[in-house]
C-alpha cells in the first residue's frame, strides 16, 4: 500500500488529523472483516458494518483497550480523546464520542508511522471484544 509521507514530526500533526486517518483505516478493517465473514447484499453487510464503527462502539473497545496500549499509545489516545472536533456525533453522548476519537486517533498514528502488526494486534483485539456476544458473528458459526 502506498503511504503518503508525514514531513513532519508526528507529535506536530493535530489530533483531529491522526484521527481523521484512523476513522478511515478503521472503516476499511471493518469493511474487510465484514465481508469476509457475510455473503449478503451490500446494504446488509453495511449495516453490520455500522455496528462496529458507530462512536458507541468504538468506546466500548476503546475502554476495554487501554490496558493493553503502550505510554507512547495512550499519549496519542489522551490527544485524540482531549482535542476539540470541529463536528460531534450526533447519536452519540459526548463521553463516547471523546473516547471513539481517542480510538481512532491511535489507529492513524499507527498506520501512518508504519506499525502495521501493532495496528493488526489492536484491530485484532477490537474485532474479539466487539464480537463477543454479537449476534451476527454467532450466525456464521
Amino acid at each position: 500500500m502506498i503511504v503518503p509521507i508525514i514531513n513532519e514530526d508526528i507529535r506536530e500533526v493535530p489530533a483531529s488529523v491522526l484521527a481523521y486517518v484512523g476513522d478511515a483505516v478503521f472503516e476499511l478493517y471493518v469493511r474487510l472483516h465484514v465481508a469476509a465473514r457475510h455473503r449478503s447484499k451490500s446494504g446488509s453487510i453495511h449495516k453490520l458494518a455500522i455496528g462496529h464503527v458507530s462512536a458507541a462502539a468504538q468506546a466500548k473497545t476503546a475502554r476495554a483497550i487501554l490496558d493493553m496500549l503502550t505510554e507512547e499509545e495512550q499519549s496519542i489516545f489522551r490527544r485524540g480523546k482531549n482535542s476539540n472536533p470541529a463536528s460531534s456525533a450526533r447519536n452519540a453522548s459526548p463521553s463516547d464520542y471523546k473516547y471513539a476519537t481517542g480510538m481512532e486517533a491511535v489507529i492513524g498514528y499507527l498506520f501512518l508511522m508504519d506499525r502495521h502488526e501493532r495496528l493488526d494486534e489492536i484491530i485484532t483485539r477490537i474485532f474479539e471484544i466487539s464480537e463477543q456476544g454479537d449476534p451476527c458473528d454467532s450466525a456464521n458459526r
